[in-house]
């Protein structure tokens, strides 16, 4: 099956059809539609698939000779943020499976095993902590608290793994990683720096999610004086505002893009606000020290209005220089691809922890991701499938 086909066949799952958007969250009937795509993908090509402990699936092309160490994998993820664009994560996917035929069409006769991944989680749309499948499977978030985040619905990561069939107890490291050499990502382009149809990563800045939580108390919107009122959506108000200042000040980027507000009546004031802050920048302290400065602007913005503020880190990753041989060697690959740094956080970064990764960045030409203007030309997509063989083909020779 031709790249374009298997395009047409993922493009309707899980798209709002009056905005374009997807909505493509973790064991949801989108996703787990995406996931039956994945399985029958593998299938097709007569390559086995192996479900790890943590939800993440990989599809395996193995050598005539049944070599399973030493693998190369690629691919990337199937879960969508709220309203994303149709790229971010199955360009992945859908390349990998068809930079694997095209080797197989051209006799390639790889020594390593290669491995196609669908990582789980890797938005944290849905539990929100990014990457949460690699994560796991990199032993960089304690089980225990993965199996406690919840869902908007109240569900429980334990829950939602049990109803799909897993041991919630099992999660964690996975011996999985112990039989692979390196992970290559391609990934569409979430910006507009690449002139060309493909590049290739040298780093991901620091970057991280902040639950804000504001605590004020409910009462009549026409019948409670101003004096009288705890409004927490006063406070939150200046949290999104510092939010901007800080990021100016320190040089880093700073958005709250979520928000949820109880009771959420038009005619009563709310009792409590939770917000989400992600910080991201060029160096650790300066991402740190914009988190501390918009802490104390909403402390203190709260103050007069009796409400209280609590702050917690959800997840954070420090800065990722890929693997300077890997990445070296897949721009020798691809005859000096450019090298671009990116403020995306990515499986590929997880990873890199405990193993060399690399990334290869496909054009996106509207420079626009995580909503419905995302974009990659056919003829860049079939050039990114061409550049992922040829680094799959030179990695998996030894």
């Amino acid at each position: 099956m031709s790249f374009e086909e298997m395009w047409a066949e993922l493009l309707p799952i899980g798209r709002d059809a009056a905005t374009g958007g997807y909505h493509r969250f973790a064991w949801t009937p989108p996703e787990l539609e995406c996931r039956a795509w994945f399985a029958g993908e593998a299938r097709r090509r007569g390559m086995p698939l192996e479900h790890d402990r943590n939800g993440n699936m990989i599809a395996w092309w193995y050598p005539e000779d049944g070599t399973r160490d030493g693998a190369v994998l690629t691919g990337s993820h199937l879960d969508s943020v709220p309203g994303g664009g149709a790229f971010d994560g199955p360009l992945g996917i859908v390349s990998a499976f068809a930079a694997v035929d095209l080797l197989r069409e051209r006799g390639a006769a790889p020594r390593r095993p290669i491995g196609i991944a669908a990582f789980a989680e890797e938005e944290g749309a849905r539990f929100g902590v990014a990457c949460l499948g690699s994560r796991l499977l990199a032993g960089a978030i304690d089980p225990a608290r993965a199996r406690s985040l919840t869902d908007a619905g109240g569900r429980t990561f334990a829950e939602v793994l049990h109803g799909a069939g897993l041991d919630p107890e099992a999660i964690g490291p996975d011996d999985l990683l112990g039989r692979v050499a390196c992970y290559v990502e391609l990934h569409v382009e979430q910006g507009r720096a690449l002139t060309g149809p493909v590049g290739v990563a040298s780093s991901i800045v620091p970057h991280g999610r902040w639950r804000f939580g504001f605590a004020g108390e409910g009462n009549h919107a026409g019948t409670t004086a101003l004096a009288d009122r705890r409004d927490p959506m006063i406070p939150f108000a200046g949290m999104v505002l510092a939010a901007r200042d800080a990021a100016e000040r320190n040089g880093t980027v700073a958005t709250v893009g979520k928000a949820r507000i109880v009771p959420g009546g038009v005619n009563a004031i709310a009792s409590s606000v939770t917000a989400w802050l992600d910080a991201r920048g060029p160096a650790d302290a300066a991402v740190r020290k914009t988190v501390e400065e918009v802490g104390a602007a909403a402390r203190e913005a709260a103050r007069p209005h009796g409400v209280t503020v609590e702050l917690a880190e959800e997840s954070y990753t420090e800065i990722v220089d890929f693997n300077l041989a890997l990445r070296d060697r897949v721009v020798r690959t691809l005859g000096g691809a450019p090298v671009l740094p990116t403020g995306a956080g990515h499986d590929a970064g997880v990873l890199s922890a405990r193993l060399p990764t690399a990334m290869l960045f496909v054009r996106n030409p509207t420079g626009v991701s995580h909503a419905p203007a995302e974009h990659a030309e056919t003829a860049d997509c079939l050039a990114g499938v061409e550049a992922l063989a040829a680094v799959l083909d030179d990695l998996a020779r030894g």
